[in-house]
């Protein structure tokens, strides 16, 4: 997911404005020194946002900097890797994401395991695709999509990110769930797929919220439902897919993980900060300005969330045969 440079600026500027908390990490064994937060993709997509707007909460709530390292490469498989092999202790941290469960399926040959060498520490927010089409295209709700899909089987043409991205794999889902045949056209990230749709090369796609609201705003494209299982706040009178087709959910997701051995006291305390910034209300209002929603909860609880999403996209990859080459 990526956004334009301005809201990249706004989002980042407003986490210096959150309120500075007492420094009660003096007093604690951790952490002693900064931790390295590595975020697996360049600065300015949501990935980033989301580490640094945390990362400048846990930074004022532990007294210690929590320094954002950017390592993009290989849908985050550099990152993992890097942190899988640090030093269990809490100083190397992931910003862990949707991408980190679809990376098993789609490169099988990959060392590590990001369900066995990594431990989950608290999960942070969702953010939904969305469904857009050209506003020429004859069918304003799911149900008229559907309809038209079926009667124009192979026809329809549908830009992605990438092959193997999350906004391709929400488009497999939706056939799978739909019973309908779309004729899959990657692209190079979601700026140049929603390009094409806007341009009329292809016919619908399935961007992160972020990058395709200004373009749904303005009309400029027709967005038929978000991805997630609920509405958004952000385009609350558009619908969920789900509500059209049950078990539908293709949102992207982050949280925070550490190498697997890291203390339990250390996540534990981590756990607890991540949380308590999910409940502040200057820190949720940024974070709410990417279009998704907080997932408070225990460590146990992300890693539920983690071991449910790996198994859901492998299927889904399975089932549609994708192959990233």
């Amino acid at each position: 997911m990526k956004l334009h440079r301005r809201g990249f600026l706004h989002l980042t500027a407003g986490a210096t404005l959150l309120p500075a908390m007492p420094r009660r990490g003096w007093a604690q064994a951790y952490p002693a020194r900064p931790v390295h937060w590595i975020v697996g993709f360049a600065p300015g997509g949501g990935n980033d946002i989301v580490a640094r707007l945390m990362g400048q909460w846990l930074s004022e709530r532990l007294g210690r900097q929590f320094v954002i390292e950017n390592r993009p490469g290989a849908s985050s498989l550099l990152a993992t890797e890097a942190v899988a092999n640090a030093a269990p202790d809490g100083y190397t941290l992931l910003l862990a994401s949707v991408q980190n469960a679809t990376s098993p399926p789609l490169f099988p040959n990959f060392k590590v395991n990001f369900l066995r060498d990594l431990t989950p520490i608290a999960g942070i927010m969702r953010v939904p695709e969305v469904m857009v089409v050209d506003p020429s295209l004859p069918a304003k709700t799911i149900p008229e999509f559907i309809a038209y899909a079926k009667a124009n089987p192979g026809k329809l043409n549908m830009g992605s990110a990438g092959t193997g991205s999350i906004s391709h794999l929400a488009g497999e889902l939706f056939q799978a769930l739909a019973g309908v045949s779309l004729v899959h056209v990657p692209y190079r990230g979601n700026g140049p797929a929603l390009t094409a749709v806007l341009g009329g090369q292809v016919d619908l796609a399935f961007p992160s919220l972020p990058s395709a609201i200004a373009h749904i705003k303005t009309a400029k494209l027709r967005a038929l439902g978000v991805t997630s299982t609920v509405r958004s706040e952000a385009i609350a009178d558009v619908p969920t897919i789900s509500e059209f087709l049950l078990r539908y959910d293709a949102s992207s997701w982050y949280g925070a993980a550490a190498p697997a051995g890291t203390p339990p006291d250390v996540i534990d305390r981590l756990n607890r900060e991540i949380n308590a910034g999910l409940a502040d209300a200057t820190l949720k209002a940024r974070l709410a300005e990417l279009g998704g929603m907080t997932i408070a909860g225990s460590p146990a609880d992300f890693e539920m969330l983690m071991a449910e999403e790996v198994q859901k996209w492998a299927k889904v990859i399975r089932t549609a045969n994708i192959k990233v080459e």
